[in-house]
């Protein structure tokens, strides 16, 4: 609430002076700006969570990539390792004949 005093003061020569003043009770409207603020907080949160998400996609692609290439390697060593054993059967295969 908002009150007006009205003061009238006269000297000793006869000369009058009014002062106004304002009182308030400190109750101030902000003209929404506590709205934009909010909305500003929400904004950031919500692009703040979607570059979250896009980097942690980005960490499962990789570790899906690396685990892709460590299978190919272990494919690429069983086969290895099955020449290796057909090289030795024909080795034994030749000294036993």
């Amino acid at each position: 609430m908002t009150e007006e005093r009205i003061t009238e003061t006269t000297d000793a020569v006869g000369n009058t002076h009014t002062t106004h003043t304002v009182v308030s009770d400190g109750e101030t409207r902000s003209g929404g700006t506590n709205w934009v603020l909010i909305l500003l907080v929400l904004v950031i949160a919500v692009v703040g969570i979607f570059f979250l998400t896009q980097m942690n996609s980005a960490e499962v692609a990789k570790d899906n990539a690396i685990a892709g290439a460590a299978d190919e390697v272990g494919e690429a060593a069983n086969q290895v390792g099955e020449a290796a054993q057909g090289a030795g059967e024909a080795v034994e295969n030749a000294v036993n004949n």
